[in-house]
Formats: C-alpha cells, structure tokens, sequence
C-alpha cells in the first residue's frame, strides 16, 4: 500500500523525463521515500500497519483470487471485511461463479443472489484465495549463480533452478505455498510465500442489470454508475490450515480485516489501492510498441469481433443460452474494447515518440558507458521483432480465431489423449481416459449450445481462412477446399452431423463402446488436432525468431537503472501484490469536457433504457430511487454516491481491489481504468489516467436497503465520522 516502496535496492528508475507523481506499482516490502510523500498527501498509518510479518496488517486483508491450476496467477483482487473471512471483489470477478450457480429456475444473473445464512452460501470448486505471508528481496542469491558466459537458455534454467530451491527451502514443513518472482526482465528476484485457500463461496451478488449496469457502452468509460461488486467468504479446516470443501469447514478467522468508512469523500483526498496487478509494458520498446499495436491489438480487436457479433444474435435470441454464454461473452468483450481504445490513446499520446526519445537517450549513454554489452540491447530487440513479425501474425490468427474462438475443437483435441490410449490396448489406461473425458465433459457440455458453437465455428474458421496467410492454414482448410468447395456452412453442418463430440449425449454413447478408427477420423477431432499442430509448429518458428529478444530486453532495462541511479521505481506488474497511492481527482479528457470525481444513483436512473438490456433499472432499485430511501449512505447534499475516480495507477488484475482512505479504511472498490488513459499499461499519463471505483456507499445501500440482507450489514465494522455505525 504505499507508494512508499522504493524498490529494490539500487532500482532507481524510470527515466527521469518518464517519472511521473502518482506512478508507480510497489512492492510491499520496500517502503522508502515514498512513505513521506504518503504522509504530506493524507497518509495517517505507518509502513508497519500495511506489512508486517509478525502482527496482522492490512496486507492479510488483501485477497488474490485465482484458480486451483494456476493459483498464483491472481485474475482479481478482494478485500476481507469481517472476522468470519467474509470479502469483497468485483461482480465481474464473480460473474463465472455466479453464472455457473444460475439455472433458468434460479437465475441469478439476472436476479442477483444473497445467502441470508452460511448455510446458504454457494461453493466454487476450483476457485483459489492467497494471502501474503511474507516476501523477500533473494536477488542476491539468485544472481550469485548466473555468470556472462552463459547463454539466456542456461541463464533462465539456473533462475528456475535456485529459484524452486528458495521457494521449497522457504515452506519446508509448513502448508503455505511459495515461488520466485522475476523483476525488471530478469534483472531482480522476490521470494513471495502465501496461504492459498481452497473453500471459496459464494455470499452475495447484485443483478446483472445493476452489477454490469452500462455493459459494453459504459466499459472503459466515464461517468459510470456501475454496482460492480460481488462478496465471497473463505472457509478453512476446522484448525484454521487450508482444506477443499467440506461441510465441517469453517469461516477463516483473518489477522487482519478492513473496517468501512463511509464518511464523505473530497476532491483532493488520499486513497492507496493494493492489489494483484496483471501485467504492464513500461518498459517496452519501440519495437515492441509498435508489435502491441499493429499485431496484438488490431488482430485481437477484429477477429474477436466476428465472435462477439455471432454471441450477441445467439444470446439475444434464447435466454438459456444467454445464461450459458454470459460469463463467455463477458471474457472475450472485455479486452476487445480494451485492445481498441488502448490503439486509440497511444496514437493521440504519441507514445511511439516518447519511447523513441528513450531509446535515443539510451544509446548515448550506452556509447559512453564503460561496459560495452549495452550497445547491443536495442540491435537485439529490433532484429528479434523484424524477425518474427509474420509468425507473430500467424499465431493470433489461430489462438483468437482457431483456438480460443470456438470451443468444441478445442475441447476434442483434449479428449485425444483417448486415441493413444485406444491404440495402446491397454484397457486400464483407456478406463482412465474415458472416466476423465466424462468429468470434463460434464463442465464443458452444461454452458454449450450446439446451434451457437456451430455458429461460431463457421463464422470463426472462415474469417482466419481468407485472411491468415496460406502458408499458415491448418491440414484440415485443405478438406475444407477440396471436398466442400470452401464452403465451411456445408463444413461445419457435415462436422456436427457425423462428430461424436457435437452433443454429450453422443460423446457419452461413443465412450460406452469406444471405436479407435471413429475416433480418429472424427472431423472435429481432426480439426482439433490439426490446429494445434500447426500452433506448435508456428510457435517454434515464433522462437527460434524471437532469438536475442529476452537479452536484449534484459540489458535494455539494466542499462535504463543503471542511467538513472537516483530515481526511485517500480518494477513492472506481473500478477504479484501491490501498493499504489494517489487522490481523489476529477479530470479534463478534451476541450470543453470537464468531469466531476463522483455519480450518483440519479445517473443510473436518467441513463435507463427499457429497450436495452444494458441500461434496465430494477423497479425496486427505482422505488428506492423516488423516496430517497438511502439511509446512511448518502453524502452531504442528500445524494446516494455510486462511483468516484482516483489517480491510482491500477491495470487488470486490481479488479476488485480496495481503495483505502488515509486511516485505513475502506472507501471503494475499484474497478476499471477511462478509455482516455488506455495506454497507462505501456505509458503512464499523469493528467488522464484515473481509477474508476465503486463507492463502498452504494455496495452497502445495495446490501442493506435492496437485498435486504442485514446479516451482512451486521457482520461489517461501519464507520461514519467517528463513530462505528455497524
């Protein structure tokens, strides 16, 4: 929580002509000069109140969500609030468990759900919580064992190696997890050791209409007047050590909890945010810039589209499948608007320039400076990219088009372990194979239409075909031509008609008698593994090219330390826990446009629109509305606030994060960054980067006055001014 990290050791970075006020992603444990900078802007607790390894701290508040496969790659963020575990995050953090819980007989995506008691509240298999035990700087151990002569191949597989023997020596006889987290490209390394829970549920959530209020149109933009906040409880083994569900578990019992203020918010005062920030490119070079805009982004934007526009007819038309699709359609719009306003904002900042002006200034240092094997850093990375450019092409195409487009083809090449298993003959093994083909199945096959996947299919498939270059098409295009004409609706009708894989009911029928030849001529199948063969094959055609980047990047980021020896700075966010600090602050966009730093529930109701579902308002949300039925959540002109901006500097990851008054407190949730600023992630701009947050006012209004759920209410440490309300 501090801007107060210095960072480690000597990093002092970020050019000077590149170092801005409020920038910066800290690190917990190194609190430097910046915690005076937190204190003259409001800050009233010490670096000890926000990390500490022998009393609780607000950092064991602090909650990475992620999933039981990958735990340490944190999706969201939430902030625990009571002493029974019970924790905020977003609603679109939550979306996927609230979708899977939603059935048409219990929708509660579109009516919201609320757990009354514990014994309500609705488990998610899979679904991981990490709190922070400790970190440590191991940068010089790491290093101890690296040398000049070694090439990045034996460079990165001796990191690997001391790295698993520091994070295994740093558990040893505990249940915590552990790993060794690189920063700045390999230059630094930090030991992060965390308690990684396992029983996650579901407590409550508001309805889609206000949880997602302003869908696509409003993402990315403000004003907002989202109710974007979801709650969950952790639940631990009855000795309080991580444990998977069991009814026997218990609620965790934290060291530490947020308590929630909900005194009036001004212009101009302190608010931190800590969270587990995704990924961020300051660091990136022109080159690399240019890649992000003209590849990733642009191919991003247009291939999902074609998924996006086949989504929203399907969705519209049935709403089962809108059920079904709505955490899917949600994953796939969010960074498509993303990848296009991001376009957009470093084009109107010219931060081409401003990454050229860096790397000018670098090579007359590097001409200067005593050590010659900075000179060869930007060769490096421009070869590298030049080299690599058509494979980089190549691969969107068929990860957006082929692989994460559709489903289905997707979902057989992962049964095909089958097929070796059938020619083995050995019957355990295919036993084995079948039993876990059916498990998946189950999960996949529930959120799945047959008529919208062949939809997307279609669509999908025959955009990759007439755009990728042919020299990059998957085996199976070829059947496509010769046998269908390159008619992929005849395709794609033939593939479902005759695939064992187009319903459950078929795949469950085929798995009773399992045929090896079927099997291996199944045209899903096929198409399954024919794309990822020639993924395989493009993505080692995409390394072998990109020979010299990870060097370059490596010397290119030491050699920028090394330039600015008295700058303090950050490292990039790589999923790892955060600090960062700013104010409440409104913001100019353009000429003549002038943005306050709050809304209110008025917004909600001049924004409704019965004829897109968008923008529906509840009619008790309405009713409450009218009578100005808002408790102790309004401010001081008789307003129920629902969101507010900061300058906090936050990027995927700090959904869900919390937003911390001087005291301590909570004051929000924050939740998305303003189309403006969409370049933040590559470059930092001062005067229109913003943090859009919910207002923890209307969560609790929401709570409290439309579910009705006092228990909530009750369990929470409310304060107002300086009494406790709750």
């Amino acid at each position: 929580m501090k801007k107060l990290i210095s960072i480690l050791f000597a990093l002092n970075l970020i050019f000077s002509f590149n170092l801005r006020a409020d920038e910066g992603m800290w690190l917990l444990s190194m609190l430097g000069k910046n915690y005076d900078e937190m204190k003259k802007m409001g800050f009233k607790l010490t670096p000890e109140d926000i990390y500490n390894i022998n009393n609780g701290c607000i950092k064991d508040a602090i909650v990475g969500l992620g999933n039981e496969g990958s735990p340490f790659r944190h999706f969201c963020t939430g902030e625990i609030v009571s002493e029974e575990g019970l924790f905020f995050t977003n609603h679109h953090c939550g979306f996927g468990s609230i979708q899977s819980h939603s059935t048409i007989e219990h929708n509660y995506l579109k009516y919201g759900f609320w757990a009354y008691s514990k014994k309500d509240e609705l488990s998610n298999p899979g679904t991981t919580a990490s709190i922070l035990i400790r970190m440590e700087d191991v940068t010089t151990r790491v290093l101890a064992e690296l040398t000049e002569e070694m090439t990045e191949e034996e460079r990165n597989a001796k990191i690997y190696e001391i790295s698993k023997k520091i994070s295994d020596e740093s558990i040893e006889g505990t249940y915590y997890s552990a790993y060794v987290s690189e920063m700045f490209n390999n230059n630094q390394f930090f030991l992060f050791v965390y308690v990684i829970y396992k029983d996650v549920r579901l407590v409550g959530a508001p309805p889609s209409s206000m949880g997602k209020f302003g869908g696509d149109t409003d993402n990315w933009e403000w004003p907002r007047h989202t109710a974007d906040f979801s709650m969950f409880r952790i639940y631990t083994a009855p000795d309080g050590s991580p444990a998977a569900y069991s009814k026997d578990n218990i609620p965790l019992k934290p060291k530490h909890f947020l308590p929630i203020s909900i005194k009036e918010i001004k212009e101009g005062d302190f608010a931190m945010v800590i969270g587990f920030p995704g990924t961020t490119e300051r660091f990136i070079t022109s080159y690399g810039l240019e890649e992000t805009m003209d590849v990733t982004n642009k191919l991003r934007f247009e291939i999902r589209t074609v998924k996006i526009n086949v989504l929203r007819e399907e969705m519209n038309k049935d709403p089962q499948v809108k059920i079904q699709y709505a955490s899917k359609y949600a994953r796939c719009s969010n960074y498509w608007k993303y990848s296009e306003q991001q376009n957009k904002a470093l084009k109107k900042l010219k931060t081409m320039i401003v990454k050229k002006d860096i790397e000018n200034d670098f090579i007359n240092w590097s001409e200067s400076y005593t050590d010659s094997k900075y000179k060869e850093a930007l060769p490096l990375i421009e070869n590298a990219y030049k080299n690599r450019q058509q494979y980089a092409i190549a691969r969107m195409y068929l990860i957006e088009g082929l692989i994460s487009g559709p489903e289905l083809p997707y979902f057989a090449y992962q049964c095909s372990g089958l097929i070796e298993a059938l020619e083995s003959k050995d019957q355990e093994l295919i036993n084995k194979n079948i039993e876990a083909i059916k498990e998946s199945a189950k999960s996949f096959y529930k959120d799945y239409n047959t008529d919208t996947e062949k939809k997307i299919i279609a669509a999908m498939f025959e955009y990759v075909y007439n755009n990728l270059d042919r020299q990059f098409h998957p085996s199976f295009f070829n059947t496509v031509e010769s046998k269908y004409k390159g008619n992929f609706s005849l395709y794609v009708d033939d593939m479902f008609n005759k695939s064992v894989f187009s319903t459950q009911e078929k795949l469950f029928a085929f798995l009773d008698k399992p045929n090896l030849k079927t099997l291996q001529n199944d045209m899903i199948m096929v198409a399954g593994i024919s794309m990822l063969d020639k993924y395989r094959e493009l993505n080692g055609l995409y390394r072998k090219n990109s020979e010299g980047l990870d060097k370059g990047e490596r010397l290119f980021i030491d050699g920028i330390l090394k330039m600015n020896p008295d700058k303090t700075m950050s490292p990039d966010a790589n999923s790892t826990i955060r600090l960062t600090y700013g104010t409440v602050r409104k913001y100019d966009p353009r000429d003549g446009i002038a943005y306050n730093y709050y809304t209110t529930l008025k917004g909600v109701i001049e924004k409704e629109d019965p004829n897109n579902s968008e923008f529906e308002v509840p009619d008790k949300l309405k009713k409450l509305y009218e009578s100005k039925n808002f408790g102790p959540y309004a401010n001081k002109n008789k307003e129920l606030p629902t969101c507010f901006l900061t300058n906090n500097d936050i990027t995927g990851g700090n959904s869900g994060s919390p937003v911390i008054n001087g005291e301590g407190q909570l004051i929000g949730i924050a939740f998305d960054g303003n189309s403006e600023a969409m370049s933040g992630d590559i470059d930092f701009e001062e005067n229109l980067q913003r943090c859009i947050n919910l207002d923890i006012r209307y969560a609790l209004f929401i709570i409290d006055k439309y579910a009705e759920a006092y228990n909530l209410i009750d369990e929470m440490v409310i304060i107002q001014d300086m009494d406790v309300v709750r």
